[in-house]
């Protein structure tokens, strides 16, 4: 996953201890949404006409090595669309958008739970 500007920045001050709003389980969220346009890292939050954020499932976000994964559930009548994109964000709205994907994950639709999962790998450049 691409990261945004405002995640740089977000890492910066965690760096130096200024205390951010973490990406845990009490505040991260994963939005879907149907917008198509490409990702740019100066992007603050999903491009679609509609969108959905979700809390994290119990258990997550979760950490391994380099490795963060983040889940959330979709219930019933959440996120009945096609969903093109999807992101991790630290609150419910606003907040700092961790990275953004453009993927065609299919049409959600009523009476349907779907459940999402995005794991986030930090690498060394």
């Amino acid at each position: 996953m691409p990261f945004t500007q405002a995640y740089h920045e977000w890492m910066a001050q965690a760096t130096v201890g200024l205390a951010p709003t973490p990406f845990d389980a009490a505040n991260a969220y994963i939005g879907v949404g149907n917008g198509t346009a490409a990702f740019d890292p100066s992007q603050t939050d999903l491009q679609g006409t509609s969108t959905v954020r979700r809390p994290m499932a119990t258990g997550y976000p979760t950490l391994t090595g380099n490795q963060a994964q983040f889940q959330a559930v979709f219930a019933e009548t959440d996120a009945n669309f096609d969903w093109q994109e999807f992101a991790v964000f630290n609150a419910a709205a606003g907040g700092v958008m961790l990275g953004r994907e453009v993927q065609d994950l299919g049409t959600k639709v009523a009476g349907t739970i779907w459940r999402m999962t995005v794991t986030v790998t930090w690498a060394a450049s």
